[in-house]
């Protein structure tokens, strides 16, 4: 089977530009592309891992599997037994074909098209280039694929692999470490605040009542040699 289900999408947000679902792919359901956007929405909190490739398993037998490059994160659904090294060629092919994509409708502005698009789904016309790509990559032992294998010189090996409640969970974790670490700056400037407070009231404590009495002094002075 080839690659079920994929997403090019925006990393700083998760904004998903394009989207394609392989005809009858029945294995595909409903809570899978309700994960693949999960995954997207925790990308920028994923990428800080500095993981550009990794792989996903779910429940079913089925395998996400995305590539990070250019600020886009390209996404893909594949059964377990479809190779993992051609899932990762065929979404270096989706990145190159995309970037092309930009490049002729958009020139040396496609970045900032990309990073101020606020529509989902903005660069849907790019489905059809994915079509023609996924086709491609539907038989993995073609001559063509085949070819592919073995021309990839990528180590298969230093691919991150995970498993999707760990993936999920993770960004919720990183919501609850983010939240922890901003009531603690808060908690800290209330100290500082405090600490001064009773570092003056020390002083006044200490020095206070001499002052007091030289100002005393002074006034008795003051009052015998020229009232």
């Amino acid at each position: 089977m080839p690659p079920l289900l994929t997403f090019v999408a925006r990393i700083s947000d998760g904004l998903p530009l394009v989207a394609n679902t392989a005809p009858n792919s029945f294995s595909v359901t409903q809570d899978h592309k309700n994960q693949a956007k999960d995954i997207l929405r925790n990308l920028h909190q994923i990428q800080s891992t500095h993981h550009s490739r990794m792989s996903i398993d779910t429940t079913d037998n089925l395998v996400f599997h995305y590539l990070l490059r250019d600020s886009l994160c390209h996404l893909t659904l594949t059964e377990q037994s479809y190779p993992k090294r051609l899932a990762f060629l065929y979404l270096e092919e989706i990145a190159d074909a995309f970037l092309e994509q930009l490049a002729r409708d958009h020139g040396d502005q496609w970045r900032v098209v990309v990073d101020t698009t606020a529509r989902p789904y903005a660069f849907i016309k790019f489905d059809i280039a994915i079509q023609r790509k996924r086709k491609e990559f539907v038989d993995p032992t073609s001559r063509s694929n085949t070819t592919k294998l073995n021309e990839d010189l990528a180590d298969i090996q230093s691919i991150m692999r995970r498993n999707i409640d760990e993936v999920l969970n993770r960004g919720e974790k990183l919501e609850h470490v983010s939240s922890i670490s901003q009531n603690l700056v808060s908690e800290s400037k209330k100290f500082k605040w405090g600490a001064k407070k009773l570092t003056w009231q020390a002083m006044v404590n200490q020095y206070g009542p001499m002052v007091a009495a030289g100002a005393f002094v002074v006034f008795v002075l003051y009052v015998k040699f020229f009232w």
